[in-house]
């Protein structure tokens, strides 16, 4: 007798080969059977006209500061996350000295825009090392699978003290002390280790966090104890811009580890086809069998404008900074007043950064957002294009777009990936064998970003929902998020549906799957806002054969681990 049975899927089992319809059968937490007609279960479900895939690997997420509250790590689970991987970016809680505990916070509230008072909250500090850390989070229970890599921020705050915060440069003896910590960190079973090079991420007043600036002699130094250590995947957050210097190291650190390397890569508009030149880079990794990859994000990087976000055209200007503390209901009334909105729309904004300033003046990339979200919206139906038709300015239509839903209303605005005015770049980096699906991000940048439902959206779009170019074979897609995000953290237990590896399952009604638009709710620790993203059609996400929603719904089953480095087939 099997503890469950799906019956009568269509089953895409995550390896990229064709579906085919079948039964599934589940016992002790592993899948017995993938295909043909099984024997009978404990429980069964009948998901005729349902597809089954492996349960969702998200690889890029920041978790590290709600995987101390929240079991569920949502809105991941969802969108049928079953593992999720945290400590991107070189943002992390561990190593940490007592007295830099607030630091770390404010940190991560400037660079991943996680409110400080939620993680004063939330977090509980029962660790300082990393593999204190690790066993921190053994003693809280999950419904998913949780891993967590090393951040090179919080190791250089922690052996440097204000020397490491300051950028000074790392000296030998600070080197040999970060490179036992990472050693200590990889045994213990982080599953890699993470940095950043990137100028977006910044806190307190324009300040970089520790790694920014590193020697590349200090990184690869570090990222060598992967290889040392036989296990765990390098990840970068790139400076986009100076990706052709970048390279030569990331490509010789893959050669050297033996192990995947892995940086962001996002078109950005300043230089939009730098990404033709990453991937014969690539290629020629590729041919080379050095595990160098490009970490891709399925769709564009979202920026959310709405009077609820804490990023929007109209913060930096006086009137409205005027009232901003107000509270929300009280805000929009004041909106509403003309004499108000008069002077908003005819006066000077304060000074913003020049990446701000251009946000809030590109108008042809501003566009409604709907119920239900187009990521791919036309040229002809952005704010500019919609101004030039009706006459109306651009800043005064944006202004009124906001205040509709009862000033609930989002704007989308499509920060990278984006500079063509359509996915056609994506649509060929997904195909790339050295690429990974990536930064979806879930559990940072709460209050303007919310791309945490890249999941979902693989499948809505680039399977059934894609209007404006070619789709992609559903096979594919799947193999995208199960299999081959799986294998790249030597997770090589899950991403399949085949007998002996660990029962995660989708079951998903593709008739009824639909993203809603994001929305606002305050449901952090110490009232927190954030951004949450709704799907309708998930039929059931299972972890480890238990079924941890059903329908969207939470149930009581909490059956998720803490890995601890590689896995394997039981």
């Amino acid at each position: 007798m099997h503890d469950l049975v799906i019956r009568g899927a269509t089953i895409v089992d995550g390896s990229g080969q064709a579906s085919q319809t079948g039964d599934i059968a589940v016992k002790d937490g592993r899948i017995m059977q993938a295909g043909g007609k099984a024997g009978a279960g404990t429980r069964e479900i009948q998901a005729d006209g349902c597809i089954v895939t492996p349960g969702w690997i998200d690889v890029h997420t920041h978790y590290d500061g709600q995987a101390t509250w929240d079991p569920y790590l949502s809105p991941s689970t969802w969108h049928g996350v079953t593992t999720a991987i945290m400590g991107n970016c070189g943002m992390g809680f561990a190593p940490v000295q007592t007295e830099r505990r607030d630091w770390l916070i404010k940190v991560m509230e400037g660079v991943e825009d996680i409110p400080g008072s939620v993680l004063h909250e939330g977090l509980q500090w029962d660790w300082e090392t990393f593999p204190e850390y690790l066993d921190a989070l053994e003693r809280r229970r999950f419904a998913l699978d949780v891993g967590a890599q090393i951040p090179h921020s919080a190791v250089r705050a922690y052996v440097m003290g204000d020397r490491g915060i300051h950028h000074d440069e790392a000296n030998p003896k600070d080197i040999v002390a970060m490179r036992e910590i990472v050693r200590e960190g990889m045994q213990a079973g982080a599953m890699g280790f993470s940095t950043s090079r990137t100028f977006i991420h910044k806190y307190d007043e324009r300040k970089y966090p520790p790694g920014t600036f590193a020697t590349a002699d200090e990184i690869t130094s570090l990222g060598s104890v992967l290889g040392e250590v036989g296990h765990g995947v390098f990840q970068m957050t790139t400076n986009h811009a100076a990706m052709a210097g970048e390279i030569p190291w990331l490509l010789q650190l893959a050669r050297h580890n033996k192990l995947p390397v892995m940086f962001n890569l996002q078109q950005t508009d300043p230089a939009p086809d730098l990404w033709k030149d990453i991937l014969k880079t690539l290629d020629a990794a590729h041919a080379e069998n050095a595990p160098l990859y490009a970490g891709i994000c399925g769709r564009p990087v979202g920026i959310l404008f709405s009077f609820q976000s804490s990023l929007h055209p109209f913060i930096a200007h006086p009137t409205y900074q005027s009232f901003a503390d107000l509270p929300f209901e009280q805000r929009v009334q004041k909106l509403r007043d003309p004499a108000i909105r008069q002077k908003i729309l005819t006066e000077q904004r304060d000074l913003v950064d020049r990446r701000a300033e251009t946000l809030f003046g590109s108008f042809h990339k501003m566009y409604r957002m709907a119920e239900r979200p187009d990521y791919e919206p036309a040229p002809d139906q952005s704010v500019a294009a919609m101004a030039a038709r009706s006459g109306i300015a651009p800043l005064e239509m944006v202004y009124d777009m906001m205040l509709e839903n009862d000033g609930r209303a989002i704007i989308y605005y499509p920060s990278f990936n984006y500079s063509y005015e359509n996915l056609d770049h994506i649509h060929a980096l997904m195909q790339h064998p050295q690429t990974v699906n990536s930064l979806s991000d879930g559990g940072a940048h709460c209050n303007y970003i919310c791309d945490v439902s890249l999941p979902t959206f693989m499948l809505t779009h680039w399977v059934n929902g894609r209007t404006r170019g070619e789709r992609l074979p559903l096979e594919h897609i799947v193999r995208r998020q199960t299999q081959d995000t799986a294998h790249i953290y030597g997770l090589k237990d899950r991403g399949l549906l085949a007998p002996g590896l660990k029962a995660d399952i989708n079951i998903i009604d593709p008739q009824a799957l639909a993203l809603h638009r994001p929305e606002f709710v305050h449901d952090l620790p110490a009232g927190g806002r954030r951004l949450v993203q709704r799907a309708d059609g998930y039929i059931a996400t299972i972890v480890s054969g238990q079924a941890i929603l059903e329908h969207g719904i939470e149930t009581d089953a909490l059956p998720g681990q803490v890995l601890r480095g590689p896995q394997m087939p039981s």
